[in-house]
């Protein structure tokens, strides 16, 4: 089992999860064009893709959703609230398919285990993805860490953890002032220092790769998420990954 970022960021998101012969993208913030050079530079070819698995219906998550499932044939999932909320942005996918948070689906041979967290969409999921031996979590796009997140994520091989802002850095930007309140919000966007409280956690017998994601490029920087997470570890800050806006990341073995 393995697993690539194409990007991850305000601009667009996407995380490629494999495991023998099922791939699958979870989210498609971006669009046709660059979402299939993001694939390239990964070594991947669209028409390889099992599914697209969407988190929220938040445009930096599902902007190439459709033209993409349309263009090469891909089942969409989300959950109800996410599919009631597209409000018929997702008209002409190839197919559809619903999932309640807190239930398991099968998309050939990887299992999503979806949980819900707190953010300001319809009904936003995050996901732990295995393929029966491995295990890999994933937990952006949210203002507070919850006992069930930290249930969910427990025993992980690998976790891809939001890092959204430092709130100093916040604090001193020119947002407007609502949207500072919103980005900081239990409903929000997770600071540095309450990713690494998550991850401290977490049951981490099994871990093996953390990576930070979901990094502001104007709040943030990948030293101040790398710090915090490696003082949740006690590890050189070089050992946790970043997921960038721009280039991704590369595969991960796990």
């Amino acid at each position: 089992m393995r697993f690539a970022s194409l990007g991850s960021g305000s601009e667009g998101n996407g995380l490629l999860v494999e495991s023998g012969r099922t791939r699958v993208l979870i989210d498609c913030g971006f669009t046709l064009a660059e979402s299939t050079r993001r694939l390239a530079r990964l070594g991947v070819a669209p028409e390889s893709l099992a599914a697209i698995v969407v988190t929220h219906e938040h445009a930096d998550h599902v902007s190439g959703v459709a033209r993409f499932s349309a263009r090469h044939r891909l089942p969409v999932w989300a959950s109800f609230g996410t599919l009631a909320a597209m409000n018929g942005r997702f008209d002409g996918v190839f197919a559809q398919h619903g999932f309640n948070c807190g239930e398991r689906f099968q998309v050939g041979e990887l299992c999503f285990e979806p949980f819900p967290v707190p953010h300001d969409a319809r009904e936003p999921a995050q996901f732990v993805v295995g393929d029966g031996d491995r295990r890999l979590g994933q937990v952006t796009d949210l203002g507070e860490v919850t006992a069930h997140i930290v249930a969910s994520l427990g025993g992980c091989d690998a976790l891809v953890l939001e890092c959204n802002h430092d709130p100093d850095m916040l604090a001193r930007s020119d947002y407007p002032y609502p949207l500072k309140q919103r980005i900081a919000g239990r409903f929000g966007h997770l600071k540095n220092a309450a990713a690494a409280d998550l991850l401290a956690r977490v049951e981490r017998g099994r871990l093996k790769h953390v990576i930070a994601a979901h990094l502001s490029q104007q709040n943030n920087t990948a030293e101040l998420a790398r710090a915090a997470l490696a003082g949740a570890l006690d590890c050189a800050p070089e050992w946790v990954g970043v997921a960038n806006a721009e280039d991704g990341l590369d595969w991960r073995q796990i």
